[in-house]
């Protein structure tokens, strides 16, 4: 069965075949590291995440190299490091830890490599004299710039044509007066607050774009596979990648873009000025990483994806249904990978999901009894299962003995326990055998 995959640099649907299926390559723009991450993000990453576990599944575990880089220098972390009076390192290796730990927490395996920018300056430093030396770049008061109208395919994935950016409003990085056109982007610029690296056109920092050509040639190669990213990166910032790799190198950067659509807070775009930014972190206090999974996974990858707690709720309800298959060794439909083969339709797939499917999308992945049970104290509240199935027990007795104001006490008795355990997010389920718990 053929993986089929939207290629926006085509703009269609085309059946995904690697340069070489001993070694699939794919690479995925990870976070800049000043902050923590937001479930925007996190959509990025279980997508790629998905696509990763595929291609692990059809062409063997030790075939597929995936790249998800750490962009830890960027102007935000340089002025959060200054407003906490620490070195850069402390900022970006915090924050780098809490989008791996989030991560995990989402079911999203780990990278092949991550690489990280500051790892690899002396790798941007060379492709930015390629550029220069070949034309396509130039130095202005210790800048240096890509000239964009030295690249005939530029706008060739996004379709911001230079005579179309030469119309509008939009200008690249940097001042416009050290720039012969207003659409060249920035490579390098003079160091800020003492942070920086050596170089034939100055001491100073790379551009953002320059950091992940630099990254995924040296992780993955001239050419790769699959390049991932959220459509909020297609311009400028992929547009970018493929006009420097692509002049430095003299070949295609990657083979097949695919990129994942928007996620919105009810009508609103995630923002922060509209204050409804939504963190992994803060999510994940109140909910399962495989219910955040889930809910991320309802719509397709590149459908707008509206987040609510009722999408929260719902992928809740569905895992609990699941994992109680589970738990009682119910039979799970044969695996039909047919509409997950079909550019990664998550929502098709979930909707008949069968035992090994939710192993290849990440569900299912932990015992039914820690599901239900897990993070709590599972002694304590086995007891006070047992003490509200004894008040029960009795207060029936006592009903067919004819006590109703021993009943009533009981039962007065049951229902107070059953409100303690509700109260911290427990809920009671009793059925002929007797009661169990769960977490809510």
């Amino acid at each position: 069965m053929d993986l089929t995959l939207y290629n926006s640099l085509t703009r269609q649907k085309e059946v995904f075949e690697p340069q070489d299926p001993n070694r699939v390559t794919m690479y995925n723009c990870g976070p800049t590291v000043y902050s923590y991450a937001h479930i925007g993000n996190a959509r990025a990453a279980v997508v790629a995440d998905v696509l990763f576990r595929v291609l692990r599944h059809i062409y063997g575990e030790e075939h597929v190299v995936y790249a998800r880089n750490i962009t830890d220098v960027d102007d935000k972390i340089i002025a959060a490091a200054k407003d906490q009076g620490v070195d850069i390192s402390a900022v970006t290796e915090k924050y780098a830890r809490i989008y791996n730990e989030n991560l995990a927490a989402l079911n999203c395996l780990p990278p092949t490599v991550q690489p990280k920018a500051t790892e690899n300056i002396s790798g941007m430093i060379a492709i930015i004299e390629k550029l220069i030396a070949d034309g396509f770049a130039y130095e202005s008061d210790g800048h240096v710039f890509f000239d964009v109208s030295k690249f005939d395919d530029y706008g060739k994935l996004s379709g911001n044509t230079l005579d179309a950016l030469r119309k509008g409003d939009r200008v690249g990085e940097g001042e416009v007066a050290r720039k012969k056109n207003s659409a060249d982007f920035v490579l390098w610029k003079p160091e800020l607050d003492g942070v920086g690296w050596d170089a034939p056109f100055g001491f100073g920092r790379p551009g953002w774009h320059i950091e992940c050509s630099a990254m995924a040639k040296e992780s993955l190669g001239e050419t790769i596979d699959i390049h991932c990213g959220g459509i909020d990166l297609k311009f400028p910032h992929h547009e970018n990648e493929i006009a420097q790799s692509e002049c430095a190198h003299g070949k295609t950067m990657a083979r097949y873009w695919v990129h994942n659509d928007f996620l919105n807070m009810g009508d609103e775009k995630m923002s922060k000025s509209l204050g409804n930014v939504k963190l992994i972190h803060e999510l994940l206090e109140d909910w399962d990483g495989e219910v955040i999974r889930l809910a991320l996974l309802k719509a397709h990858y590149r459908s707008e994806l509206i987040w609510t707690e009722d999408l929260l709720r719902e992928s809740k309800a569905q895992l609990d249904g699941l994992y109680r298959d589970k738990a009682a060794g119910r039979a799970f439909s044969e695996p039909d990978f047919s509409k997950l083969m079909d550019d990664l339709n998550t929502p098709e797939t979930l909707a008949n999901l069968s035992i090994e499917a939710a192993s290849v999308l990440g569900f299912l992945e932990q015992n039914p009894d820690n599901w239900f049970k897990g993070g709590l104290d599972t002694d304590r509240f086995d007891q006070l299962v047992a003490d509200y199935d004894q008040a029960r027990a009795e207060a029936i007795a006592a009903k067919e003995a004819g006590d109703k104001a021993r009943m009533g006490e009981l039962f007065q008795r049951s229902d107070a326990i059953r409100d303690e355990l509700k109260a911290e997010g427990v809920v009671i389920e009793t059925g002929a055998a007797g009661s169990t718990w769960r977490k809510e």
